[in-house]
C-alpha cells in the first residue's frame, strides 16, 4: 500500500488504486496524510474542504467521506499495514507508518543525498527523489487555504530539490546535465529568479554562452513587463560573470582549484567545502541538513501579491514607510480610510525592496474588514511555517507554540513579514518575527495605538491623492492622450472622487469601455451626483459611484424591486421571492428581474434562481432603508408558506407542524411542488438560505417566524438526520425561549433531541427531552406531547430503560388516538415495535409492525414503510422464520431505495447481510452508503 500526495492524491493497492471518489474525499485524505498520525479536527477539515463559507451541514459531510473512506481502507485490508483510521473526540486521525507516504519518502531521500560523501551517489538519490513526483502536488484535491499552503510548500521543496541537483551535476562538471535539469523548471516557473540564475551560470559553464546570455535578457524583460522590477542579486551577479569571463571558481584550502570528478568524494577532492563556498566550476554548496523544525528550501520565500498596476505617486509615503522600516526590529503601521490604498502602498514598497529581505518576504491578509471574517492566527501561523520549510506534521496545533516557533525560526533572519487589513492589535501581536533584522508592516482601517505603545509601531498615516495623482492614476488607465487632451476635466474627476483611488479606478473603467464619452462629460454627471461625495469615504465608495449612474437609467417598477432586494438575507432568490419582498405578484417580479439583469445589476445563474453581487445588495439596501421591515416579514412568511408546502408535499397526511403566527402576511403566490421529490429537492437547496432567513429573524426581534422556519424543514432533517442540524434547531430552541414560548418549546425541544440521539449525543438529548412533555401538557398540545413521549422513549431506551420507554411509547400511542391522528399513531408504533424488538419481544414488536402497516403509510411515506417492514422483517428473523424475515428486509430495502431513502436502505441491507451472503446485498448496500456521503 502507498498513499501519494505527490502528484494526484491517491492510494495504490496490489488489486490498483482505490477508488477515492468525489474532490472534497480527496482532499480529506489529503489533510489526514499531511497531518498523518496527529489528530485533525473537524474545524481544520472543514478549512480543506471548502476553499469559501462552509455550509451548514459540513461536519455531516466530513462524517460521511470519512466512513466511506474507512470502508474503502477496510477493504483493501490496510490493516495488514498497520493503516487506521480513528475517531478521535472531534477529530480524527490516520495511523499509518511514514514510509507508505511518498512525501516521507521524497524527505528522507533528500537527507540522504545530503549525507553523501560522494558527489555521484548524492545525485542518485536526488533524482530517486523526483522521480516520486508525478504531476502538481496534491492534484484532484480541493483548493482550502490549508492545502494551498500545504501544496505550495512541496512545490516549493521539490524546486529545491531540482536546484541542488543541479548543484551537484556542477560540482561532477556536467554543466550540460544541471542546463538540462534547470531549463524545464526555470521555462516552468520564469518569474522565479533563482533558478533563471543557475540556469544562466550551467549555460555559461558549458560553454553555451550566448544562450545564457539571451536567457538572461529574456528574463529581464520579463520581469519588468509583469512585476515592474529589475534583475535581483542573483541575476545580476550571473551576468556580470558572464560580461567579465569569469569561470566563477572559488580555490579550496591550499590554493588549488578542482571540479570533483564522477565518484569522488568531497574529501578525496582536496578537503570538504565551507559552507557558502563554491567548488571549482560549481553553483554554491547547500547548507547542512536542516533540523527537524528548521527550513528545508535554500531559497528565499515570497509569498507577496503581485505589485500593484498603474500605482502612481506616494513618494512621501514611500520614503516615510523606508524611514519606519530603519532600525532595531520595527513595526511599521500603515492607517487610513477604506479604498484608500494602504495595501497597495505596502506591496510596492515590498516589491521594490528585495535585496534587503535576502530570507524572504511573507504575506496574510487578516481580513480584519471582511464580511467573510478573519483566519484564525494559527492558521495564520501554519501558512508562514509550511512557507518557511517546516514539515506539515511538526507545525504546533496551539497559538501560543506556532507562534515561539515563528519567533524562533526568523531570530536569525532579515525577512519582511506583510500583515493586510488587521482589525486590533492583539491578532497582530501572535505573528511578529523574532529576529532584529526582521521588518513587520500592518496595514489597518484603525490606528492600532495598542501596538504603537506595546510594540513601538511607527505610523505611516495614509491620505488621499492629490489631484496630481490622481490624474496620473487615470491617465494609467485610460492612456496618456486621452487625459491630455481633457486636462482640467481629468483633474475635475480626481477631486468628484475625492481623491480615493477605489473610486479613481472604477471611474476611468466606465470611461474606458465608453471611447466616444468625454471626460468632461462624465465629470458633469459625477458633479450631479450631490449626495455622493458624503459617501465617498465608506467602503464600497467607488462601486456606489458607478452603480447610482446605472440605477438612474431603470424604470421604477425595476429600481422599487431592487431596492427591496436589497433587504433579502438569502443569498439567491426566486420570482416568487422576489415578489413576497417587493409586495408585487410573480409575473411582475419576473419582469423586473429580467430588466434588472439586462442592466448587470443581478445575474441568473440557473433558470429562475437570481444572485446579487454583496455590493449591489450593500447599495440596493441603501436605497429605501425605511422598507426595511416590512419587506423582511414578507420575505419570512414567504419562507414560512413555501415550506409549509414543500412539508405537505413531502409528508402529506401528517400534522401541521405549528401554528400560524397571529400577524402572519400570506404571500400572494407560493410556488406549487409535484411530488415528494421536488419538495425534498427544494428542502435541501434553501437550506441555507432559510438558516439565513431565520437568523435575519432572530436578530429583527421576529423570534416567532424564527423558530417556525427552522422547524418546517424537519423533513429534510429526518431525511439527512447527521447532516449537523442541531447548531440550527439550538437557535430556533433559543427564539422559543426567548417569546417564553411552551408549545413552541416543546415542539422544537422534540426535534433537538431526536437529532442529538443521532449524532450520538444521548446525555444531551435526555436533559432536552425530558422536559418537553411536560412542556407540551402546560400548552395544551397533545399530539406535541405524543411526539415528545416518542423521542424521549428513544433516549430512555439508549440508556437502559426500556420498561419506562415502552410506557412512553404506549402513552404516546394513546395520545395519538384519542385526537385521532393515524400519521402520529403510526409514528408511535413503530417506535413501539422497535422497543418491543429490543426488549426482546419478537411476536409483539411483529404486531404491532402489522398495525402500523394496517393504518396505511400510502406510496408517499416510503421511508415510513421502510421503517416498519425492516422492524417486522427482523421480528420475524428473532422468531426463526429466516425466509419471511429476509423477504420483509427485501421489501424493506426496495421501498427506500425506490425514494432515495439511503439511511434506510442502509439499515435494512446491513440486516440481511448478517443472514444472507448473497453479492447483491452487499453491492447495493455499497452503493447506497456511497450515495448517502457523495451526496455531500
Amino acid at each position: 500500500m502507498e498513499f501519494r500526495l505527490l502528484g494526484t492524491v491517491s492510494v495504490d493497492t496490489h488489486r490498483g488504486p482505490l477508488p477515492l471518489g468525489p474532490a472534497k474525499r480527496r482532499s480529506l485524505l489529503a489533510a489526514l496524510l499531511l497531518s498523518v498520525n496527529t489528530p485533525v479536527s473537524v474545524a481544520r477539515l472543514t478549512e480543506s474542504l471548502w476553499d469559501d463559507l462552509p455550509p451548514a451541514h459540513a461536519r455531516g459531510v466530513i462524517q460521511g467521506h470519512v466512513s466511506r473512506l474507512r470502508a474503502l481502507l477496510v477493504e483493501a485490508e490496510a490493516a495488514v499495514y498497520g493503516v487506521e483510521l480513528l475517531t478521535l473526540g472531534d477529530a480524527y486521525v490516520l495511523r499509518a507508518s511514514e514510509t507508505l507516504l511518498d512525501s516521507q519518502r521524497f524527505e528522507e531521500l533528500l537527507m540522504l543525498a545530503r549525507q553523501q560523501r560522494s558527489t555521484a551517489d548524492s545525485v542518485l538519490m536526488l533524482q530517486d527523489a523526483l522521480s516520486l513526483w508525478q504531476g502538481p502536488a496534491l492534484s484532484g484535491a480541493l483548493a482550502g487555504p490549508p492545502l494551498q499552503a500545504a501544496a505550495h510548500t512541496l512545490e516549493e521543496s521539490r524546486l529545491a530539490t531540482v536546484e541542488e541537483l543541479a548543484r551537484a551535476h556542477g560540482r561532477l562538471g556536467e554543466h550540460h546535465r544541471a542546463a538540462a535539469v534547470l531549463r524545464a523548471e526555470a521555462a516552468a516557473q520564469p518569474l522565479r529568479e533563482s533558478l533563471s540564475a543557475a540556469l544562466i551560470l550551467a549555460l555559461y559553464r558549458a560553454g553555451r554562452q550566448s544562450e545564457a546570455l539571451d536567457w538572461f535578457h529574456r528574463t529581464r524583460r520579463l520581469l519588468a513587463d509583469e512585476l515592474g522590477i529589475d534583475p535581483g542579486r542573483e541575476l545580476a551577479d550571473a551576468y556580470a560573470l558572464i560580461l567579465r569571463g569569469d569561470p566563477g571558481t572559488v580555490p579550496f584550502p591550499g590554493g588549488h582549484e578542482t571540479v570533483e570528478p564522477s565518484g569522488a568524494t568531497g574529501t578525496e577532492a582536496g578537503g570538504p567545502v565551507p559552507p557558502g563556498a563554491t567548488a571549482a566550476g560549481a553553483l554554491p554548496v547547500p547548507p547542512p541538513a536542516p533540523g527537524p523544525h528548521a527550513p528545508v528550501a535554500p531559497h528565499p520565500v515570497d509569498l507577496l501579491p503581485r505589485a500593484p498596476r498603474g500605482f502612481h505617486g506616494r513618494t512621501a509615503e514611500l520614503a516615510a514607510l523606508t524611514r519606519a522600516a530603519a532600525g532595531e526590529a520595527p513595526v511599521c503601521l500603515v492607517t487610513g480610510p477604506a479604498g484608500v490604498g494602504k495595501t497597495s502602498l505596502a506591496v510596492q514598497w515590498a516589491h521594490h525592496n528585495p535585496a534587503a529581505f535576502p530570507d524572504g518576504r511573507l504575506f496574510a491578509d487578516l481580513r480584519g474588514f471582511s464580511e467573510t471574517g478573519e483566519p484564525a492566527p494559527v492558521d495564520v501561523l501554519r501558512e508562514f511555517l509550511l512557507a518557511l520549510g517546516v514539515a506539515p506534521r511538526r507545525v504546533p496545533e496551539s497559538v501560543t507554540a506556532g507562534a515561539a516557533l515563528f519567533r524562533s525560526l526568523t531570530e536569525r533572519r532579515r525577512l519582511l513579514v506583510l500583515l493586510d487589513n488587521a482589525r486590533d492589535s492583539s491578532t497582530v501581536r501572535a505573528l511578529l518575527p523574532g529576529g532584529t533584522d526582521c521588518v513587520t508592516v500592518v496595514t489597518s482601517r484603525n490606528r492600532l495605538e495598542g501596538l504603537i505603545a506595546s510594540d513601538a509601531a511607527r505610523p505611516v498615516p495614509l491620505d488621499t491623492l492629490e489631484p496630481r495623482d490622481g490624474t496620473a492614476l487615470l491617465a494609467g488607465v485610460l492612456g496618456e492622450e486621452r487625459v491630455r487632451a481633457e486636462p482640467v476635466a481629468a483633474r475635475r474627476l480626481a477631486e468628484l472622487c475625492g481623491g480615493l483611488p477605489l473610486a479613481l479606478r472604477v471611474t476611468a473603467a466606465r470611461l474606458a469601455g465608453r471611447p466616444q464619452r468625454t471626460l468632461a462629460g462624465m465629470a458633469e454627471e459625477l458633479a450631479d451626483e450631490r449626495g455622493r461625495l458624503a459617501r465617498l469615504d465608506v467602503d464600497d465608495v467607488g462601486v456606489s459611484a458607478a452603480l447610482r449612474l446605472t440605477v438612474q437609467q431603470l424604470p421604477p417598477d425595476a429600481a422599487h424591486v431592487l431596492a427591496r432586494l436589497g433587504h433579502h438575507p438569502g443569498g439567491h432568490f426566486d420570482r416568487y421571492t422576489c415578489a413576497a419582498l417587493a409586495g408585487t405578484g410573480p409575473a411582475a417580479a419576473s419582469a423586473a428581474l429580467e430588466r434588472l439583469g439586462s442592466a448587470h445589476l443581478v445575474t441568473e445563474t440557473a433558470p429562475e434562481h437570481w444572485v446579487l453581487h454583496d455590493l449591489v445588495r450593500l447599495y440596493a439596501r441603501d436605497l429605501d432603508p425605511a422598507a426595511g421591515p416590512e419587506a423582511l416579514i414578507g420575505v419570512l412568511d414567504h419562507c414560512i408558506a413555501t415550506a409549509l408546502a414543500a412539508s405537505e408535499a413531502a409528508e402529506p397526511g401528517g400534522e401541521p407542524c405549528f401554528v400560524l403566527p397571529e400577524d402572519y402576511h400570506r404571500p400572494s403566490a407560493v410556488r406549487d411542488f409535484a411530488d415528494r421529490a421536488a419538495a425534498m429537492r427544494w428542502l435541501a437547496a434553501e437550506r441555507d438560505d432559510l438558516a439565513r432567513a431565520a437568523v435575519a429573524a432572530r436578530e429583527a426581534g421576529l423570534h416567532d417566524r424564527a423558530w417556525r422556519i427552522i422547524l418546517l424543514q424537519w423533513p429534510q432533517v429526518v431525511w439527512r438526520v447527521r447532516d449537523s442540524w442541531s447548531p440550527l434547531l439550538e437557535l430556533a430552541l433559543d427564539s422559543a425561549r426567548t417569546r417564553q414560548d411552551p408549545y413552541a418549546e416543546s415542539r422544537v425541544l422534540s426535534l433537538l433531541g431526536w437529532v442529538l440521539v443521532e449524532e450520538g449525543r444521548t446525555a444531551e438529548a435526555a436533559v432536552l427531552l425530558e422536559r418537553s412533555p411536560g412542556l407540551a401538557r402546560q400548552a395544551g398540545d397533545r399530539l406535541g406531547e405524543a411526539t415528545a413521549l416518542i423521542n424521549l422513549a428513544v433516549v430512555q431506551a439508549g440508556r437502559g430503560a426500556t420498561g419506562t420507554a415502552l410506557e412512553g411509547c404506549e402513552r404516546a400511542v394513546a395520545l395519538a388516538r384519542e385526537e385521532g391522528d393515524r400519521h402520529t399513531e403510526t409514528l408511535a408504533l413503530q417506535h413501539l415495535a422497535r422497543l418491543q424488538l429490543v426488549a426482546d419481544r419478537p411476536a409483539a414488536a411483529l404486531a404491532t409492525a402489522r398495525a402500523a402497516l394496517d393504518l396505511g403509510p400510502d406510496q408517499q411515506e416510503a421511508a415510513r414503510r421502510s421503517l416498519l417492514l425492516a422492524v417486522a422483517g427482523e421480528a420475524r428473523l428473532a422468531l426463526g422464520e429466516e425466509d419471511g424475515g429476509i423477504l420483509l428486509l427485501e421489501r424493506a430495502a426496495e421501498e427506500a431505495e425506490r425514494v432515495g431513502y439511503d439511511e434506510g436502505a442502509v439499515r435494512a441491507l446491513e440486516v440481511l447481510l448478517r443472514v444472507s451472503a448473497r453479492a447483491d446485498h452487499r453491492i447495493r448496500h455499497e452503493v447506497a452508503l456511497r450515495r448517502l456521503t457523495d451526496t455531500g
